[in-house]
């Protein structure tokens, strides 16, 4: 297939860059790049939206992407129980994303991490000779298929922007060629501090907590064998309140296999639960994480966003192995003693333990230097046809 050439860089003309987004972790983390793409003079900001957001079980956050004054651009369904598991979804997505992009003449795609939205998008724009541009390209996490899934997109990619060195060497033992490759840092910590809601305002949305008094959960699924997920929820649950930590803040899990339940094991338990989530909007979840006693389960935000704030972490199972982390998340097992232990570590009766280091994710300017990557990235042949580097 001959690729078409867009935008020649010798005569530039503006630039229709199109963000896919399925999940409210992956919008909120990308907000300063995002802004920054929509102040561009050279660049036309697209936004298509797709996967949980679309879905009121998992509290619709496309409407309040909507509220935050953005637009959007496109809405590509998502079932939420197809099967076999998302194949059906992520199949009929790609060709609705491929008619979208068509439809909006994009000529960026742009993606971020590895869920399966992601790499529907990379698909799409990849065949339909698309420049695709990809975000933490190169991290390790297994996840259910995330690795996996991170890797493809990878594969699928023109443009990478890992956020560490050590994901950038990853990208390119993968054989991908080194002009490619730019290691920008990651989103989802520049400006965190100020984007995170004031003590105050989360003091009077949640007044039944006492900052650093209480216990946020965020437990997502990586198997949907029946009642596993249930009970790896419920053993958490059981060894915050045996620790003495009765504040508990909760929030509902993405939509992977699995996930009904992580929801139904703590609508079963609402009792033992102060707070029960079924959306966070970023401000408020990065209030929620600087001032809450300790951060358990196993969402990214506690191996990216946590640090910055010195909130201690604990890490249960093995969604995240493998991923760079500060010092101050602890990788636990869902075994009830080793549970015990380590909140019994952090909680220390009462009086929390901080944590003051930098984070490994850290880095001031990534959102200019994707957006100036992209504003100046040929769209010419060389950049969309892709040979393995060795």
């Amino acid at each position: 297939m001959k690729a078409k050439v867009r935008n020649s860089p010798f005569h530039p003309s503006i630039r229709r860059v199109c963000f896919v987004t399925g999940t409210r972790a992956e919008f909120g983390l990308m907000q300063t790049v995002l802004q920054t793409l929509r102040s561009q003079t050279n660049l036309k900001f697209q936004l298509m939206v797709t996967g949980m957001h679309l879905h009121a079980e998992h509290g619709r956050s496309i409407d309040a992407i909507r509220k935050q004054g953005w637009k959007i651009d496109a809405v590509i369904p998502w079932k939420l129980k197809a099967n076999p598991l998302p194949a059906e979804s992520t199949g009929t997505a790609i060709a609705k994303m491929a008619h979208e992009f068509d439809r909006l003449k994009t000529d960026i795609v742009l993606v971020v991490g590895d869920r399966v939205e992601a790499f529907a998008a990379a698909t799409a724009g990849h065949l339909s000779n698309r420049l695709v541009a990809h975000i933490h390209g190169g991290d390790r996490a297994p996840g259910q298929v995330d690795d996996s899934l991170r890797h493809a997109i990878t594969k699928l990619a023109h443009v990478h922007f890992p956020a560490t060195l050590a994901s950038a060497k990853r990208i390119r033992k993968l054989g991908e060629e080194q002009f490619r490759i730019h290691r920008a840092g990651s989103p989802g910590i520049e400006n965190v501090s100020q984007a995170a809601a004031l003590s105050n305002e989360i003091v009077k949305q949640f007044p039944k907590v006492s900052p650093h008094q209480f216990a946020l959960i965020v437990l997502h699924p990586i198997t949907n064998e029946k009642f596993v997920e249930y009970e790896r929820a419920k053993s958490v649950l059981d060894a915050v309140w045996q620790a003495g930590v009765n504040q508990t803040i909760v929030v509902y899990p993405n939509n992977d296999p699995g996930a009904n339940q992580v929801i139904q094991c703590w609508c079963d338990h609402q009792e033992r639960i102060t707070y029960l989530l079924k959306d966070a909007a970023r401000p408020q979840f990065l209030g929620l994480l600087r001032d809450c006693a300790f951060l358990i389960g196993n969402s990214s935000a506690g191996i990216i966003e946590a640090a910055s704030f010195g909130t201690p972490v604990l890490d249960v199972g093995s969604r995240q192995q493998g991923r760079e982390r500060s010092q101050n998340v602890t990788s636990v097992s869902y075994e009830p003693r080793a549970l015990a232990r380590a909140i019994k570590r952090v909680w220390n009766n009462g009086k929390p333990r901080r944590w003051r280091g930098n984070n490994a994710y850290g880095g001031a300017g990534t959102a200019n230097k994707i957006a100036g990557v992209l504003s100046r990235v040929p769209l010419d042949a060389r950049m969309l046809r892709k040979l393995i580097a060795y």
